[in-house]
């Protein structure tokens, strides 16, 4: 009940800097009357399973805003078709012709980078609502990185979120399965392997695969590998949605192999539930639970006003993450004093120390301009049925 309180009461607090914000304050010469934000999204593709739900709920929560009067929020929108490269870029270029003064991007720093670039280029704070690595800022991009930042949870810090998760569960002996088609898969299970064996725990075998772009042979090979190998848990970090995840999962089922399967929030979502074999001993850490059953109210209430449009694009945790975008620019916003220049809002947002928003406490530096320090809920999905068995926060970023 503590917890719960104390979660409602950051989200009050989140209220009241959106009110803040669009309420207007003291005036000047730069405040904005209308903030306008630009959505370059994956409708179709591989992320759209993450995209859709922060889209969706960013869309509501703006609605809400502008509800309340003062300063509004405009946001333009274009479907970068699967993240295609000339198609992402021309949406950026047309997002930045429309107006908008922050462009949003996919949930991917790989897919995400054509329009990253192009925005950065024309000097605007650019925002992804769930990028998972450190690379969403200076490391990838360089000085126009200081630009760029991300309300997804940075790899180093969920990987070692899933390792204190293991450990607790009573594992400790992992095997390790690698899908090696973006840096965000890689670099969780790098951070795992890192804080696992920190901890204390082994390493039984280290596979690695490709999802998109690989060959369904190459997964089934990984399966024999895996079955292969005596161990407490799998470890990986990979979305179904690029292939992969069903097969080898399903796989190893298969062969009578029921060792736990521990993934990343990049396996949320009932999207790709199969009936034969139903989904079982499979565990994964996520911003919150798009089933109903988190264990804050307010999230609850958020997945249950947006019901249809999350559970149509997957029912995955990324619906909390649109709107926690939403708020942290506003609160970068709200201490420019109204200034909507690029690096004036990049600088306030790199200063975000435990930022409320209904997604947890965000937190920057210079070097991660991606969340750390969040507490992850852990699901566990039981024939099918998905239940949140608890949360986990990473006490260390491991250096990978």
């Amino acid at each position: 009940m503590k917890k719960l309180r104390r979660a409602m009461l950051a989200l009050v607090a989140v209220a009241v800097v959106a009110a803040a914000v669009v309420g207007g304050g003291s005036a000047s010469s730069e405040q904005a009357k209308t903030l306008t934000i630009g959505w370059a999204y994956d409708g179709v593709g591989n992320m759209a399973p993450f995209d859709g739900p922060a889209l969706a709920t960013a869309k509501s929560h703006i609605a809400a805003i502008n509800k309340a009067g003062g300063t509004k929020v405009k946001l333009l929108t274009c479907n970068t078709q699967g993240n295609k490269p000339t198609i992402a870029k021309a949406c950026a270029t047309k997002l930045l012709a429309q107006g908008a003064q922050v462009i949003m991007t996919t949930c991917d720093v790989d897919y995400a980078t054509p329009v990253v670039q192009t925005a950065i280029n024309a000097e605007k704070l650019t925002v992804a609502a769930c990028i998972g690595t450190d690379q969403m800022g200076p490391k990838r991009f360089g000085a126009k990185g200081k630009l760029a930042f991300s309300y997804g949870n940075v790899a180093q810090d969920e990987g070692s979120a899933m390792a204190e998760f293991a450990w607790k569960r009573g594992w400790r002996t992992a095997s390790l399965a690698t899908d090696t088609v973006i840096v965000y898969f890689r670099n969780v299970v790098q951070a795992f392997k890192a804080r696992w064996t920190q901890l204390g725990g082994k390493i039984a075998t280290e596979e690695t695969y490709q999802s998109a772009g690989g060959s369904p042979a190459t997964w089934q090979s990984t399966v024999t590998r895996l079955n292969a190998k005596q161990a407490d848990v799998i470890v990986t970090a990979t979305a179904a949605a690029f292939g992969a995840q069903v097969p080898i999962l399903n796989g190893l089922r298969t062969l009578g192999n029921n060792t736990p399967f521990l993934n990343s929030w990049a396996g949320d979502g009932n999207y790709w539930y199969t009936q034969e074999p139903k989904i079982t001993n499979y565990f994964y850490v996520t911003f919150a639970s798009a089933f109903g059953n988190d264990p804050v109210a307010a999230v609850n209430a958020l997945a249950k006003k947006n019901a249809a449009a999350i559970a149509k694009a997957g029912s995955t945790g990324a619906f909390v993450t649109g709107p926690a975008a939403i708020d942290g620019i506003l609160v970068a916003l709200k201490r420019t004093g109204g200034n909507t220049n690029g690096a004036a809002l990049a600088a306030q947002m790199q200063k975000f120390k435990n930022v409320p928003t209904v997604s947890g406490l965000v937190s920057f530096s210079p070097t991660l301009h991606t969340v750390f320090g969040r507490a992850y809920r852990v699901i566990s999905v039981q024939t099918n049925t998905p239940r949140v068995v608890g949360t986990i926060k990473a006490k260390v970023v491991p250096k990978i």
